[in-house]
């Protein structure tokens, strides 16, 4: 039994191009490889494809869309997200389907999965298609999700964010069925987050909130002013109504306003999809956030919970943190530094997916229609 070739092209290059099987190439250039020497590379990459493969290549771009992989490539697919997240799972699920509908119109077709910045893009997608071509396994599927399996434990695993494993484990336990859809409307009324008076070096906590559906900035909170360090681990409740779509894929985003100057950190992201939550309440702990799941200044046992309902009535009996005398709001939403949205331009930057049009509706039946005749 042959076994697939594992070529790594790194020496006196910028770039890593790994066969992951004999029709699934993986393409990565660093994030910070300065852009003329990216160019370059760029060519010698384009230059050892066509001369292996011809035009029998396919390029699924996971990075932000640029003109030049166009004129080196015609067959070009972009699908880029930014770096760190985990893209949408309708665009999981085109990428899947772009990848299998290429590979099966021709034995001699190739995909070259092309990314700048972090590996775990890249992963998310190969561990993602090893879910979807079980459905379809042929008689060298073994030895193929074997080499996938492989690369993602040995080039990538590391690199994942745990939003980016999350929905991972959303998309294979919606096509096996393990998941179950909740798709009734929620509402969101507390966030409750993990006190940390000693983030900024020199003391100093004030955090504030920013989410997200489907890319697009629905809310953004006041800055939580803590004034004392006694109760280091007591949660800061941000109280809010905010109405969910039914099923939307949703993003968290707490910063600290740093407390000179014009900038903010990020404490943690975090990326869940509404339609997998059954009940009232949610937790994540640090291992599950994303940015704070290796930050020493985040507490081990700390945790972020957020407190839903069905509508827009608190529910009844329920008994709803308040916040410590010692914290205040600073509602002045003109600071700048607390208006800012990081992904303001993204469309313009990407190609957008089916995800563009927001998802209201994501279900077992809308996915299958996605997959075709599987």
């Amino acid at each position: 039994m042959s076994t697939f070739p594992s070529r790594v092209m790194e020496r006196h290059y910028d770039f890593d191009l790994t066969y992951i099987t004999e029709r699934i190439i993986s393409v990565f250039f660093p994030p910070k490889l300065e852009e003329q020497r990216y160019r370059i590379n760029l060519k010698e990459v384009a230059a050892m494809l066509k001369s292996k493969h011809q035009d029998k290549f396919l390029l699924l771009n996971l990075s932000e869309r640029r003109h030049d992989i166009s004129r080196l490539n015609p067959k070009v697919h972009d699908f880029g997200w930014p770096d760190l997240h985990a893209p949408p799972l309708d665009k999981i699920c085109a990428i899947c389907k772009a990848m299998e509908t290429w590979l099966t119109s021709d034995p001699q077709h190739v995909v070259v999965l092309h990314c700048k910045g972090n590996k775990g893009k890249t992963g998310v997608i190969i561990a993602a298609y090893m879910h979807y071509s079980k459905i379809s396994a042929g008689a060298d599927q073994a030895l193929s999700t074997l080499a996938m399996r492989k690369f993602c434990e040995d080039k990538v695993s590391s690199s994942l964010q745990p939003s980016q494993n999350r929905y991972i484990y959303y998309f294979g336990g919606l096509l096996s069925g393990a998941i179950k859809m909740n798709s009734s409307p929620l509402f969101l009324h507390q966030v409750l987050i993990p006190s940390l008076p000693n983030f900024q070096g020199e003391g100093g906590y004030y955090p504030f909130l920013k989410i997200y559906q489907s890319m697009q900035l629905v809310y953004t909170s006041g800055i939580y002013l803590k004034f004392t360090a006694q109760t280091p681990h007591y949660p800061m409740c941000l109280d809010l109504s905010l109405f969910l779509l039914l099923c939307c894929p949703l993003q968290v985003k707490c910063y600290h306003r740093r407390a000179q100057g014009a900038d903010r950190d990020t404490v943690f992201r975090l990326q869940f999809h509404t339609c997998t939550i059954h009940g009232s309440q949610l937790w994540f702990g640090k291992g599950e956030l994303d940015e704070a799941f290796t930050d020493e200044r985040f507490p081990s046992d700390a945790t972020v919970e957020f407190v839903f309902s069905s509508g827009p009535e608190k529910i009844k009996g329920r008994e709803y943190q308040k916040n410590d005398p010692a914290i205040t709001v600073d509602y002045n939403t003109a600071d700048p530094v607390v208006r800012w949205d990081s992904y303001e331009n993204f469309n313009q930057r990407y190609q957008d997916s089916l995800e563009g049009n927001t998802l209201t509706f994501f279900s077992i039946s809308h996915l299958s229609l996605m997959l075709g005749d599987h």
